[in-house]
């Protein structure tokens, strides 16, 4: 065995530790089970010479006993089997469970360049996997190498010197095992990445099936798709191969070691050093090794795939983690919502930095907005207030509180975003509003209000319990914007991160948002990300940015004298939208 394999599945016992009482009552059955086969094999020992002597009533009561302890066996395999599947599927939901919560804590720029489909499969197939594997070593590999190590022992106690012919395959069998499984272990990550890739082009495809349709690239996607499964086919295949050839070649040495053993048998009956009895018992015996040592190959071709699993799952823990509050980290209280944003610099993973030395004074319950072109920085400055990310320079005060001193969660629940495109999680629309917090009907009806949703929600046939589909395609974009305005405003935040909340929406429901964005920006300090001018102008700041750094701050009327950056920007849409100003 790979001693690597080994360690990996090591750091799995901490799980199982909450279990060990089943564990123990399912080792206890387990070693009844065990015990009986040399039983079986001393019985076959009595039986056979019986059966040749034609003494039935001896044939009888050797055969009754051996019911009773098959009967014994059988109960004792049933318990062991029970009791250990417990811990394994609790090992395989805590697995899950804790890999989750760390993929909530790794940062988002890690998590953006992974595949959605690839980590759904590593948190549901490659999950599972590992759960059966640690189920089956303990419910399967567990017994058949004790019935090994007892049967072994009886044969070595019925004739030392004919085990030891026996015990010369073992080291064959072992080599051989283990040379398929480190094979088996490379077309496991090489099938389980295609998996990945299969399942990532899924989802993409489910998700943008209409923009398919509408560039009539069905055909396109369609050959994607095959060239996808067809990877996928050939290295499931290889996995399979290997495996199907695995079997004939240790069965092959299987069957030349029990005739070589009946052989020499023959030779020592002759010679009278073993009596039929004896050698009967011996075969039998034998025989008992072939089910475990068969066990035993498939189990390890098993446990090298999931040993792939669990590298695969262990990737999540190795990304980036969001960095951790401070031992001293303050408590958020109340804020009135004054933002400094002193000598602010970042970039991403040392490249050309997105913000370059960006200062600015926003008072609370001011509305200022950050406009300029696309890669200008405006995101990235959202990113750094609710610290997904933290700068190499500067600093972020909110109430004269440097926001790094603070408790992450504590400032997130003071602060709200609504982005440019909302997604809320199927369920009720109250769950989408409360989002995780408590909170009162009536608290919850007034934050529907505030965004202008109240009314539309009492429309639906089961109003406020309505569930909402997966990705929401049962509301329209206007109601499903209007829904995170209200998941915004129910945590009274003190700042409120707009990102070009209706950007993507019609005119009447541009409208409708409008409207709940006035009432939820009531006595906030407000910062919006903007691309439309025309929804700005009536900030009390705008602030232009452009290549990471703050190139203009004022009013509309102040920057479209100015004549500089921003009027440039605000002509250029007059012309393409037909505005005026």
């Amino acid at each position: 065995m790979n001693p690597q394999s080994a360690t990996s599945y090591a750091r799995l016992i901490d799980l199982l530790k909450p279990h060990a009482r089943s564990l123990l009552w399912g080792g206890a059955c387990m070693v009844i089970y065990v015990a009986c086969w040399p039983l079986l094999a001393r019985l076959a020992g009595e039986l056979i010479p019986a059966i040749g002597d034609g003494e039935f009533s001896r044939v009888i009561r050797v055969i009754t006993i051996a019911l009773i302890v098959f009967l014994i066996q059988k109960l004792a395999q049933f318990g062991q089997d029970t009791l250990f599947a417990g811990p394994a599927l609790w090992l395989s939901q805590d697995l899950r469970s804790d890999l989750f919560r760390t993929l909530q804590q790794v940062e988002l720029g890690s998590i953006e360049k992974l595949s959605a489909g690839d980590l759904t499969y590593r948190l549901t197939e490659d999950a599972d996997r590992v759960g059966e594997v640690i189920y089956k070593t303990i419910q399967d590999t567990m017994p058949s190498i004790l019935q090994l190590l007892a049967v072994f022992i009886y044969m070595v106690f019925l004739d030392w010197q004919l085990s030891i012919t026996t015990l010369i395959l073992a080291p064959l069998v072992a080599l051989l095992v283990s040379q398929f499984g480190a094979k088996v272990l490379k077309a496991a990550e090489r099938s389980q990445k295609q998996v990945s890739d299969l399942a990532g082009l899924i989802g993409e495809a489910i998700q943008g099936l209409p923009l398919v349709r509408a560039f009539a690239a069905e055909s396109w996607l369609q050959l994607r798709f095959e060239n996808e499964i067809n990877q996928h086919r050939k290295a499931r295949y290889k996995t399979l191969r290997l495996l199907a050839l695995q079997h004939p070649v240790v069965g092959f040495i299987e069957a030349g070691g029990i005739l070589a053993v009946l052989a020499i048998g023959t030779i020592r009956i002759q010679s009278g050093d073993l009596d039929a009895k004896g050698f009967s018992s011996y075969v039998a015996a034998l025989l008992m090794l072939i089910d475990p040592i068969s066990h035993l190959t498939t189990n390890f071709n098993e446990f090298q795939q999931g040993q792939a699993s669990l590298r695969r799952l262990r990737e999540i823990e190795k990304q980036s983690k969001e960095p951790s509050d401070l031992k001293n980290a303050k408590s958020v209280t109340k804020l009135k919502g004054d933002l400094d944003i002193n000598s602010l610099t970042f970039s991403y993973l040392g490249d050309k930095p997105v913000l370059k030395d960006v200062n600015l004074r926003i008072n609370a319950g001011q509305k200022v907005a950050l406009v300029g072109p696309s890669g200008a920085g405006k995101s990235t400055l959202f990113s750094l207030i609710l610290r997904f990310n933290k700068a190499q320079q500067g600093e972020i005060k909110l109430d004269n509180e440097d926001i790094s001193l603070l408790k992450v969660k504590e400032l997130r629940g003071k602060l709200a975003l609504v982005p440019q495109q909302s997604i809320i999680f199927s369920g009720s629309i109250e769950d989408a509003i409360k989002f995780g917090r408590k909170a009162t009907d009536e608290e919850l009806i007034y934050s529907a209000k505030m965004a202008n949703a109240h009314e539309f929600i009492n429309e639906l046939p089961n109003g406020y319990k309505t569930k909402i589909e997966e990705r929401g395609t049962n509301l329209s974009g206007g109601q499903i914007q209007r829904i995170a305005i209200a998941r915004a405003v129910l945590g009274n935040p003190s700042l409120l991160l707009l990102d070009e909340a209706t950007s993507a929406l019609d005119a009447d429901s541009e409208e409708a948002v409008q409207l709940g964005l006035r009432q939820a920006m009531k006595g906030r300090t407000v910062l919006i990300i903007a691309h439309r001018l025309s929804t700005v102008q009536g900030a009390d700041q705008i602030i232009v940015l452009d290549k990471g750094s703050i190139c203009e701050v004022g009013t509309h009327d102040e920057l479209m004298r100015r004549k500089g950056r921003y009027r440039v920007l605000c002509e250029k849409q007059i012309i393409r939208d037909g505005q005026c100003e």
